[in-house]
């Protein structure tokens, strides 16, 4: 994952204009979302193009969890699409789930000026956003294009159906963002919702419409190398038949237990970098908290206390954040997802195994509550070994649970046609 450039430098700077302390500012700086314009001007802006041309039934966001699963069950539901039994909006747990739901990996690079410490706790390395849509059962129009005036006719076209769309930016070329503060290849997928004056009004998930030029826009996009000025609209309101729902439900899950059982092979992963993925990764990475005399132990690389503040600090947003994390590291929004798709056809089995991942999401909100960005340097392994014993409990339960989830989706028989 992307992280901050210069971070100690970006951080004194912070502080010196914000006057935050050095953990909330280090924390802002690591946050590096696309904020709405802070302005009180931007905002009155903001709310008044909303009531005028905010597309009809486009839902604001509510108690969202994962941050692409919720764009785009709003987007799905602004276009009518339903679930083929209750006839309900597919729900952002479905569709988290249908994306992957969850996995693990842990990361730490150590460089002249920071070390970084990087952890994901949402289905990965997969593609969760083209996995969502590929198994959603709804027809999308991808496109993507070199050309920034075809991007804008092609965006133009799902507007003027009174869609939504989907559009792919560079967090550090949006015109709010400290660019500096950023990696280039930091992306984020944005909502398109409609016009106001000379402005394009964009759901950033933050709760508000945020306003942004068309060239802006098109130069946030345009920085994307290898899906340049991607974007994504749903041009009917067809959606998945039951038949289609069950089989990529059990594809799902296959795919999700294998990744953190180490079953099947990481595509585009080197296979040395395996052992920081899935149960394999939490117990490497407990293994490394514990380590207080290697030189790739964190006592050894969180040595200086600036690198120990940052790095926790780092853990902390990304467990804390809905990008690459969320709340119990997903695991109760992965049980929300059995207990939905439990009640489709010949899948009541999921049902029992929901209770798992709704025990692993407490254990995952014991484990992020022991962070403690602040430890004395002197203390940090002991802080550490405390973190290694809830991880070791944690991966644990995640074998068990992954173990016998996989093992009743295999007694489901192959797919139905």
């Amino acid at each position: 994952m992307a992280q901050p450039k210069n971070l100690k430098k970006l951080t004194r700077t912070r502080m010196d204009r914000t006057g935050e302390s050095y953990t909330t500012a280090r924390k802002a700086i690591l946050a590096a979302k696309p904020n709405r314009p802070a302005s009180a001007e931007d905002a009155a802006a903001a709310a008044a193009a909303a009531q005028e041309a905010e597309l009809p039934e486009y839902p604001a966001p509510q108690n969202v969890l994962q941050y692409d699963a919720g764009l785009w069950h709003r987007v799905l539901t602004q276009a009518g699409v339903t679930h083929p039994i209750n006839e309900e909006p597919l729900s952002e747990a479905l569709l988290a789930g249908l994306a992957g739901g969850i996995g693990f990996m842990a990361f730490t690079f150590v460089y002249e000026e920071m070390t970084t410490a990087t952890v994901v706790t949402r289905a990965h390395p997969e593609p969760y956003t083209a996995n969502l849509l590929a198994r959603c059962g709804a027809t999308i129009s991808e496109r993507t294009t070199g050309s920034a005036r075809l991007a804008a006719e092609y965006l133009d076209v799902g507007l003027d159906a009174g869609r939504a769309v989907v559009v792919r930016a560079s967090v550090a070329a949006l015109p709010w963002i400290d660019g500096d503060a950023v990696e280039e290849s930091d992306s984020i997928d944005l909502v398109v919702v409609g016009e106001h004056e000379d402005d394009l009004l964009i759901d950033d998930g933050s709760g508000s419409l945020t306003p942004i030029s068309p060239e802006d826009l098109a130069f946030a996009r345009s920085k994307r190398k290898k899906d340049k000025h991607w974007q994504a609209w749903v041009p009917e309101s067809t959606g998945p038949d039951t038949t289609t729902l069950v089989n990529n439900v059990c594809e799902a899950i296959g795919q999700t237990t294998a990744r953190l059982l180490g079953t099947s092979e990481l595509e585009g992963i080197p296979a040395h970098f395996a052992k920081n993925f899935g149960v394999l990764g939490m117990s490497n990475w407990a293994e490394k908290l514990r380590d207080t005399t290697t030189a790739k132990g964190w006592t050894r690389i969180f040595a200086e206390p600036d690198r120990l503040a940052s790095g926790l600090s780092q853990v902390l947003g990304f467990l804390t954040d809905t990008r690459f994390g969320g709340v119990g590291a997903l695991r109760g929004q992965y049980a929300d997802f059995l207990t939905e798709a439990a009640q489709l056809p010949g899948l009541e089995a999921l049902e029992a195994h929901a209770a798992d991942y709704a025990h692993l999401a407490q254990d995952w909100i014991v484990f992020t509550d022991l962070i403690d960005p602040d430890i004395d340097p002197e203390q940090r392994s002991g802080h550490f070994a405390v973190l290694a014993d809830q991880l070791e409990i944690i991966a644990a339960a995640e074998t068990r649970a992954a173990t016998a989830l996989a093992a009743s989706v295999a007694t489901l028989g192959a797919p139905r046609e």
